[in-house]
């Protein structure tokens, strides 16, 4: 199926610590429901297609879409930085990753601000973990559900991305001898460069490790504190679930409040970044919005 192209604007979203945040939106305010996707490392509106295909078919149907770049959707990207008025250099290689909760945060507060009636927060990948984060810690209740895709046991990450071991050791070194800011020689996981002292932030980044269920090296307590109903959707070849995908995300789910209410979504064939299923998954997103926010109103 070949989707009709919808004009994509790019929005300025900004942080409390000052961060002027660039991403991106189709459709507008008129439309009384926007699904928000927190985007996982090195994923953007121009590497990822998942953001577009499904922006463009929510957007076909009168929901608005916003591709949440957080600070780390680039390797290297030059932000604005509001409180010292001048250009910044920064992105996944010199991200700080204890600081997802106000990106998050910022996105939601920015759709609230438009004027949208209902706000469903999704996320991929990386951008599910920080989603977690953000429901299972905030005192507010914008957000009416969420969609969490292809989420990532860190523990279990950190021990199967190529170039882990010998990054993790390169960076302690090059800290040590106060190098903080300087990018190692090698990508990290073998997809971006990244400063020694980032490594080791996304290292300690606990509040990142909130889907513990092959590694055991985390908390739930996020994911148990989550106010909301949502659903949890994977492909069925993803590879990062020990290769049990419905397990996976069934286990993830029951730590949940009340797991019974929330969907589990399979899309068969699909792998962590749903390549030539982009459009499938746009329609699964569609679906389960229509259901469950759209339906009972």
């Amino acid at each position: 199926m070949v989707l009709k192209e919808e004009p994509m604007d790019i929005i300025r979203v900004n942080t409390p610590r000052g961060l002027e945040l660039k991403g991106a939106m189709w459709g507008n305010t008129s439309m009384d429901t926007v699904v928000i996707m927190m985007s996982g490392i090195c994923s953007n509106v121009f590497q990822n297609d998942l953001l577009p295909a499904t922006g463009e078919l929510l957007s076909q149907n009168n929901i608005a879409f916003i591709a949440g770049h957080a600070m780390d959707a680039f390797s290297f990207f030059c932000y604005s930085d509001i409180n010292l008025k001048k250009q910044v250099n920064t992105g996944v290689v010199f991200d700080d990753f204890s600081l997802v909760y106000e990106d998050v945060e910022a996105y939601v507060k920015y759709a609230k601000e438009l004027g949208f009636k209902n706000i469903v927060l999704a996320g991929h990948s990386l951008g599910s973990n920080k989603i977690i984060n953000y429901l299972g810690n905030t005192p507010d209740d914008f957000v009416d559900y969420f969609i969490v895709t292809a989420p990532i046991d860190l523990g279990h990450w950190w021990k199967v991305m190529p170039n882990i071991d010998v990054c993790l050791k390169l960076a302690k070194q090059f800290v040590e001898e106060g190098r903080n800011k300087e990018i190692l020689p090698y990508l990290f996981g073998g997809f971006s460069p990244m400063s020694a002292e980032t490594v080791l932030s996304f290292y300690n980044a606990y509040n990142l490790k909130n889907c513990p269920v092959i590694s055991g090296d985390g908390e739930t307590d996020s994911l148990h504190s989550i106010k909301v109903n949502g659903a949890f959707v994977i492909g069925e070849k993803d590879s990062l679930t020990n290769g049990d995908a419905r397990a996976f995300m069934e286990n993830i789910n029951s730590y949940c409040k009340h797991p019974e209410e929330n969907r589990v979504v399979v899309i068969q064939g699909a792998s962590h970044i749903f390549y030539g299923k982009h459009n499938e998954y746009a329609k699964v997103i569609l679906g389960l919005v229509e259901e469950s926010v759209l339906l009972p109103a």
